[in-house]
């Protein structure tokens, strides 16, 4: 771990009263909630047409969104 981001969250610990460890777990519970969240979303768009880039840009163009 970089020194700098294991001494932030040293601090971060002392002063929420936490460990390093719960600090640490909870933070990768999110981040894999996170995941477990982007993944259904691609499950539910899987039978979704494909759009290339270009045509993607199109309709942000078209809808005047860019």
């Amino acid at each position: 771990m970089d020194p700098e981001l294991h001494k932030a969250l040293r601090l971060k610990a002392v002063e929420t009263s936490q460990s390093v460890s719960e600090l640490v777990n909870k933070v990768v519970r999110e981040a894999l909630s996170e995941d477990a969240e982007d993944i259904e979303a691609f499950e539910e768009r899987v039978g979704e047409p494909l759009i290339s880039y270009d045509e993607m840009i199109k309709r942000l163009r078209r809808d005047a969104r860019i």
